[in-house]
């Protein structure tokens, strides 16, 4: 993996990864985690999005190829 598509790709998910905690802690994810104990889907779409961006751009990091 190209290693620009990796760090953009680190940059990707830690911004998907903040709106997503923010979002967590939003006045509408409250309302939902009381009255059906979870968050909203959205908060959790974002947070499981930015991990997942947040792992391949680690693993196109420190996966590449090697030239001897």
């Amino acid at each position: 993996m190209n290693k620009l598509i990796s760090i953009a790709l680190l940059v990707l998910g830690g911004i998907l990864l903040a709106y997503g905690l923010n979002a967590n802690d939003s006045v509408g994810s409250g309302f939902s985690r009381f009255f059906t104990g979870a968050p909203t889907d959205k908060a959790i779409w974002l947070i499981i999005g930015g991990s997942a961006a947040l792992l391949v751009g680690l693993g196109g990091l420190f996966s590449g190829r090697r030239s001897t």
